[in-house]
Parts: C-alpha cells; structure tokens; sequence
C-alpha cells in the first residue's frame, strides 16, 4: 500500500519534513552544525569543544547529519586513521538559521531564566495552598 506524504506541510502527521525538523531542532545537531561552520573538525575536537555530550551521542548524531547529507566524513590514511567532519553544501544552509537561533539564546537567556522563575513561583504558591 503506497503512503501518500504531504511535502511541504509540516502540520500534517505524514510529512516527512518533520524527521528533517527533529535533526535540525536536535541541541546536539545545532552546537555541531555551529561548529563545522568554523571549518572541518575531527571526532575528539568536536567532541572536547562540546561539554556534556557523551562518545555514543556524538557518534550517533555524527552519523544521522551524514546520512542526512548535512555533513561528510572523511577519512585520512593514516596509523591512526584520522577522520574529519565537516558541512556539505546543503549543511552549510543550515548555517544562517542556526546562529540566529544560538545568538537569540544566547541574548534572551535572562529573560527566559526569570520567567522561569516567576512561573515555579506561582506553581509552589498553587501546590502550598
């Protein structure tokens, strides 16, 4: 039975846009794009350049951007091997929409952290009463 998808219409259950929405909306996604942007990297300077994120992680979501064919790899012959990552073409797009989103978190981080704030107040003054 043929799947019919509606492209281009990401509201719909069976656009498949939405596997591409969650990659680029992944945070490990957006700090790697935001990385190779600078240039090719290797696994180890990726990974000490991001804290928190664990060897599986980094492997798994190195492997998915490149089979989404937002990133390549490239292995150098060499004891031991060396491999770089770095954007494709159609990953370098990424890159515009990426900063926007780290800078406006970067700039707004206060403003998010007080609402925050405000909000768990009134939440402990609704469970107190």
């Amino acid at each position: 039975m043929e799947t019919k998808f509606a492209y281009g219409d990401v509201y719909a259950e069976d656009c498949p846009t939405r596997r591409v929405l969650d990659r680029i909306g992944d945070k490990w996604t957006t700090l790697i794009i935001g990385l190779l942007e600078e240039g090719p990297q290797r696994f180890s300077a990726l990974q000490r350049s991001i804290q928190g994120i664990s060897h599986k992680m980094l492997t798994q979501t190195l492997r998915s951007l490149e089979r989404d064919g937002l990133i390549s790899r490239k292995i150098y012959p060499e004891v031991p091997p060396h491999v770089e990552y770095a954007l494709t073409p159609l990953g370098k797009t990424l890159c515009d929409p990426i900063t926007a989103i780290l800078r406006w978190s970067e700039e707004h981080i206060g403003e998010v952290s007080a609402a925050q704030q405000r909000y768990d107040a009134k939440k402990e003054m609704v469970n107190a009463e």
